[in-house]
């Protein structure tokens, strides 16, 4: 299971409304990168075989099986604060992250 926080939704609503493609829904995924050897990564995306929708907050979304394994029990927030960081993903499974938090091993 992965979670949205309220402001998480909120964002991934009005960005789905600003992209006016409504069949295509968040896709949050992991790839090979980074500063620490995975990195996060999130689009907008149609349904493959095998993904994994999900839903928190409402908010409808696809995982595929490998970042799942990864990803799972994670949460995701967002932050619009002055440092504007964005969407933060919160990992238990990460045994470490990078100063940025968008990569982690």
């Amino acid at each position: 299971m992965i979670i949205l926080s309220a402001r998480a939704a909120n964002r991934v609503r009005t960005m789905q409304t600003e992209l006016a493609a409504p069949t295509k829904r968040l896709r949050v995924f992991v790839e090979s990168g980074g500063c620490s050897g995975f990195q996060y990564g999130m689009s907008f995306d149609e349904r493959k075989e095998g993904d994994a929708e999900l839903e928190s907050e409402g908010v409808q979304f696809l995982v595929d099986p490998t970042s799942l394994a990864y990803l799972n029990g994670s949460s995701i927030d967002f932050d619009d604060g002055l440092h504007g960081k964005g969407f933060e993903i919160k990992n238990p499974n990460a045994q470490s992250t990078c100063g940025c938090g968008k990569s982690f091993n």
